[in-house]
């Protein structure tokens, strides 16, 4: 009987998290919008719910959780 190849795995956390675009970018969700938003102006709430994309110091960290991506 042959051995299996060992292949690697997609983390769903960080499948849920973030999003590769076609050009290969990661995108994310910013934090900070979840409570306490009274005491935040409307300009800060506005663009909290915007995608952001990854720090380029993070992209290969990343990439790794997301083999498939």
């Amino acid at each position: 009987m042959p051995k299996s190849i060992a292949r690697r795995k997609t983390k769903k956390s960080a499948a849920k998290r973030f999003k590769v675009t076609g050009t290969g970018k990661i995108l994310r969700r910013k934090p900070g919008l979840r409570h306490l938003a009274s005491s935040k102006s409307s300009k800060r709430k506005r663009n909290l719910g915007k995608v952001g994309q990854v720090h380029e110091t993070m992209v290969a960290r990343i990439e790794e959780c997301l083999p498939f991506a």
